[in-house]
């Protein structure tokens, strides 16, 4: 058993990774008839990422403040995610040339686009597939870290509770009314949107913060007004897009409100608007499945609060390393599922267990071969720029609890960048 300030974070991120995982290997183990059975009552897979969206809000403020640098908060993000994810990437690939997946279409339709999303991270909000399908979640990470940074550079990060509760109210009241597609085709809004993070990061690593930050606060349109462009998109709606980032922005206002930085009333009413939203929006937009949307929103919250309750008891060991390496768990157990059900026939018994055993063993690989030097390289490269430009000029005073922080969800590990 662990004990520490964070561990609880930890834990609920390797908790979701696992959920996440599980749920990919359900149909496997149970078959496609039980699976989809299951899923008419409780959709697994959307409360274990919607689990990570929560942890992500909560811990990315908490993380920009404690650098107080968008410089190194930049230069973390970058080496902590690229590396697994590019890792993520090339095993999909070798896999799609070896004949054991088929990529999806879109990525030979639009190819340019693809390339383009992929190295962004924004390809879902493109609707574009992945070459590993877990991918799409990312592209509401980015999109997040880009609105964040643009609130610190001009100080309105405390706003986050007028963030959640809008958003989650424009979703409400926009509903079929928000343009799904609004945006011209995925090759120019590809290309765009390249020109702007590229732009945007290199903004930021001069000190450029409050010019970066206007490209980070209009990010907002790409889910609210492009949130479905095709139909491979995964959020259903720009609605079910805007509430994505909505969620995250829950997160953070419960960071703010247990640090008493906003008001509670006000953190309160924002989240249960966020909860309302979640719960109802796609039944209002479809008609389908109202009571599994509000239980998956209702155990969303109820877990989140529960891990929180409990933050300061010791946690299992075992919770807190899948917790560290969960980023790779999350990234690369569809890999692994494809390697496993290759090479094992039909519904073998030991296809669980060696799922199980196959991505702990690559994830804890992956962090150690991959992540982790990825992470001492962006501490070289942050020193060096420092060194070069000067210290980034401050966003904010530190102003969270001890302990060293934790990065966003994704198991993207404790921020040390």
């Amino acid at each position: 058993m662990i004990r520490s300030r964070l561990t609880w974070l930890d834990a609920l991120r390797g908790y979701a990774a696992a959920v996440v995982a599980l749920f990919h290997l359900s149909p496997q183990v149970i078959g496609l008839d039980r699976h989809m059975a299951i899923y008419r009552h409780f959709d697994f897979g959307r409360y274990g990422v919607l689990l990570f969206f929560l942890v992500s809000g909560y811990v990315i403020p908490m993380s920009l403040e404690r650098h107080g640098s968008l410089r190194r908060f930049w230069i973390g993000r970058v080496f902590r995610i690229y590396p697994a994810y590019l890792l993520a990437i090339v095993l999909g690939l070798a896999l799609a040339a070896a004949g054991w997946q088929r990529l999806h279409r879109t990525l030979y339709t639009d190819t340019a686009a693809s390339v383009l999303g992929h190295a962004t991270m924004l390809q879902d909000l493109l609707g574009l597939r992945g070459v590993v399908r877990p991918f799409w979640t990312l592209s509401y990470e980015m999109t997040f870290y880009l609105i964040v940074a643009g609130l610190f550079a001009w100080r309105w990060h405390r706003a986050s509770a007028w963030w959640a509760g809008g958003l989650a109210l424009i979703a409400l009241l926009g509903g079929r009314g928000l343009p799904d597609g609004l945006f011209p085709g995925a090759r120019v809004t590809a290309g765009v949107l390249t020109v702007v993070l590229i732009s945007s990061l290199i903004l930021y690593l001069r000190g450029r913060a409050r010019i970066a930050g206007v490209a980070g606060l209009a990010m907002i349109l790409l889910p609210l007004l492009n949130g479905q462009p095709t139909k491979w998109a995964s959020a259903g709606s720009s609605s079910g897009a805007v509430l994505m980032i909505a969620v995250m922005f829950a997160g953070t206002v419960v960071h703010r409100a247990q640090h008493r930085q906003i008001d509670r009333r006000a953190a309160a009413a924002a989240l249960i608007l966020v909860l309302v939203a979640v719960g109802v929006n796609q039944s209002l937009l479809t008609g389908y499945a109202p009571l599994r949307d509000c239980t998956v929103a209702a155990a969303v919250a109820g877990t989140f609060a529960i891990a929180f309750l409990l933050r300061h008891r010791a946690v299992p060991s075992f919770l807190t390393w899948l917790g560290v390496v969960s980023f790779s768990v999350y990234l690369l157990h569809m890999p692994v599922l494809v390697v496993v059900t290759r090479l094992l026939p039909g519904r073998s018994p030991v296809i669980g267990p060696a799922f199980v055993a196959g991505t702990l063993a690559v994830a804890w690989m992956a962090y150690h071969l991959v992540e982790r030097p990825g992470q001492r390289l962006g501490r070289r490269v942050a020193d060096r720029l420092d060194a070069r430009f000067g210290p980034d000029t401050p966003v904010i005073a530190a102003t969270t609890e001890g302990g060293t922080p934790s990065t966003g969800s994704f198991g993207m590990q404790r921020e040390s960048v």
